[in-house]
């Protein structure tokens, strides 16, 4: 399996960013996909999941400026997006995608992009 994750930046207060995240390999489905965020010091918070179908959940913290988007109808890979608006200083933070999956064994496992560093400046 493998992530490609992009996007991420510098923005100040109230900007906008976009984060793209692309899954890849042989399994038998990929399910659910996530962003999350975690730097020392801080836990790991789930910001925004989406499920294979398209069902979301967000943390209550970005509800309302953050929306996830996922595309799975192109050449067997699966693609999250994180559309992130009106972002404040607090969203600053290292920003990992996740990816859950079955195997072609059936056995269900995990796997994490590297982060992508999101600043937001006041």
């Amino acid at each position: 399996v493998q992530l490609q994750a992009s996007g991420g930046g510098s923005v100040q207060a109230g900007g906008s960013l976009r984060l793209s995240c692309v899954a890849s390999g042989r399994v038998f489905s990929f399910n659910d996909m996530g962003w999350y965020r975690h730097s020392p010091g801080k836990e790991r918070e789930l910001v925004a999941g989406i499920s294979s179908g398209g069902r979301t959940n967000y943390s209550d913290s970005v509800k309302g400026r953050f929306t996830a988007s996922r595309d799975n109808s192109r050449d067997n890979k699966n693609r999250v997006y994180l559309e992130m608006n009106n972002l404040k200083p607090e969203d600053t933070d290292i920003y990992y995608c996740n990816v859950k999956y079955t195997t072609l064994g059936h056995d269900e496992n995990e796997f994490w992009g590297q982060g992508t560093l999101v600043t937001v400046s006041s």
